[in-house]
């Protein structure tokens, strides 16, 4: 162990570890400020934002001796003996003359710039900055650029941070992004015929400290003061990365990565950041159905138990075909339901969807080509009840022999997976039933059409392709007619009070090996459940 010295306090620092004077200040806590840093990107130091005082202390007569110069602390290692001062009278100058030189030629807009509220510039002025402007206003111009499909630059407000730049080269590997001129004519462009279009290209505009990036999905939507952020994760892959989701009253305004070592690190993709508007489609269904002698009527959610009930009673043997799409504690309800009603329910895990192949990027993140979050956490579900595999097919084939009467369906997939294909081969069941968000046709032929909810919408746990278990909450509630399909298993199984997934984990964390890791107090980035029965599975 090496101890290094903060302001004073003395913090512990493991042999192995590598770190810089900003992130040993983090453990002391103290914020040293940075522009061109990040902890995902290579070393610049070009901002000057983070310098601080260094020196040295002597491990036997515990003398420290100050290096004259201030050192940029993204650069300089923080090792066993080191001194770093980031609160002094010639720091805070330094701070405030750098935050004085980017505001001179940087447009005053804040009151028209998306990044306001959460800009940086703003916040380090307000902090590190001078009292009172000593150069003259002048108008401002905010020129603006279309560097590709996703991302627009407004030219005039960049700090040169060269983060973007650097993503493109080291992250994403398209080095569609470049420094342009020098010295004070200096700006971020595109190669000619190379616009920033790559599946990352979304990740530039959260490395941006500032309003030069901003995302064309999210421009002049909203306000970030007026939003509300939540902690959840991704449905768009079987990567299953962690994110923030923003939203205003009921509706997902944007998604952001959120830092998640095990998982994601900080990024997402596109196909995930932009992904969410099927949340609020015009298309949802929000009307429970049932076939009546001539056509569909409509059933009240308060009937919908006690006919779901009677009719799958007397409907023989039973199979439920469980999307990936529905968290481990919906498909563990889904699972004791079917038993509850007949003990040898078939269960099988619903369509799988793929698309390519998986994607490896240069900053060691993959897109998976399986596209949708959980299907390793449902697969141990499954394991736990039926003791062995059995295949949609194996089901669909029981239904065609008339061995099985009702079929229960769960959807929630963005693209058509419950097709004709399988509805046709439902045709010989007494009951079908069919929770979805979307019309298909299967859901065309159910016998009870009951809308379910989103991933935004729901709350419980996704296991990822790696294994990892990660837990959240909603963020907007569901359009009204929708309703979350584990609290519809909760009270058919009735439980007292309201649907509790946290409570459901803690029994599956008792009852299913795989998930011992899931007892505890599960933190914001998961845990990861390395029991050999969730070894990787193709």
């Amino acid at each position: 162990m090496g101890i290094v010295i903060v302001d004073g306090q003395e913090i512990e620092i493991a042999d192995d570890e590598r770190l810089n004077a900003i992130q040993v200040a983090r453990r002391a806590g103290v914020d040293v400020p940075h522009y061109c840093w990040h902890p995902g990107l290579t070393v610049v130091a070009s901002c000057r934002m983070c310098l601080v005082e260094t020196g040295t202390r002597d491990a036997e007569s515990g003398e420290i001796k100050m290096v004259p110069k201030l050192v940029p602390g993204c650069q300089t290692p923080a090792t066993d003996g080191s001194v770093f001062v980031t609160n002094s009278e010639k720091v805070r100058h330094s701070r405030a003359f750098v935050e004085e030189g980017l505001l001179i030629d940087h447009p005053i807009d804040c009151p028209i710039c998306d990044k306001a509220g959460e800009c940086h510039l703003q916040d380090y002025h307000f902090e590190h900055g001078q009292d009172a402007r000593r150069a003259d206003i002048r108008p401002f111009t905010s020129r603006r650029r279309d560097v590709g499909p996703t991302v627009t630059l407004f030219v005039d407000r960049c700090v040169m941070c060269s983060r973007c730049v650097r993503f493109t080269r080291e992250v994403s590997g398209t080095s569609e992004l470049m420094v342009i001129d020098r010295g004070a004519r200096e700006e971020i462009d595109v190669f000619d015929g190379f616009p920033l279009d790559n599946k990352l290209s979304g990740n530039v505009v959260d490395l941006c400290p500032v309003g030069a990036l901003g995302d064309k999905d999210f421009l002049y939507k909203q306000r970030v003061w007026f939003m509300k952020s939540h902690d959840g994760v991704c449905a768009g892959c079987s990567a299953g990365c962690s994110v923030v989701v923003d939203e205003n009253q009921d509706k997902v305004y944007r998604l952001r990565p959120r830092e998640n070592m095990a998982v994601n690190k900080w990024w997402m993709c596109d196909d995930g950041r932009y992904g969410f508007h099927h949340v609020h489609d015009e298309a949802r269904l929000v009307e429970p159905e049932r076939r009546g002698a001539a056509d569909y009527e409509s059933i009240e959610w308060s009937q919908v138990p006690a006919a779901l009930e009677t009719e799958l009673s007397s409907a023989g043997r039973l199979a439920g075909i469980i999307s990936p799409h529905l968290t481990v504690e919906e498909a563990y309800l889904l699972a004791q339901l079917l038993r509850k009603f007949d003990e040898e329910a078939l269960l099988a895990l619903g369509p799988v969807p793929v698309q390519g192949e998986d994607e490896h990027y240069p900053g060691d993140f993959t897109i998976r080509a399986e596209k949708c979050p959980n299907r390793r956490g449902v697969e141990e579900v499954l394991r736990h009840f039926n003791g062995g595999a059995t295949s949609l097919d194996d089901v669909l084939s029981q239904v065609e022999s008339g061995a099985v009467g009702g079929v229960w369906l769960t959807g929630g997939y963005r693209e058509p997976s419950l097709d004709e294909g399988i509805a046709q081969r439902l045709t010989a069941a007494k009951v079908v039933v069919v929770q979805d968000m979307f019309t298909s046709p299967v859901w065309e032929r159910a016998h009870f059409r009951l809308p379910g909810v989103a991933f935004a919408e729901r709350s419980g746990s996704y296991v990822n392709c790696a294994g990892h278990l990660q837990s959240f909450s909603w963020a907007v509630r569901p359009p009204t007619g929708a309703r979350v399909e584990g609290s519809l298993y909760w009270q058919m199984l009735e439980q007292p009070g309201m649907y509790n997934p946290r409570s459901v984990l803690a029994e599956i964390a008792g009852t299913i090996p795989a998930f011992d890791a899931a007892a505890g107090e599960i933190p914001s980035t998961g845990v990861a459940l390395e029991a050999p029965a969730m070894s990787p599975t193709a």
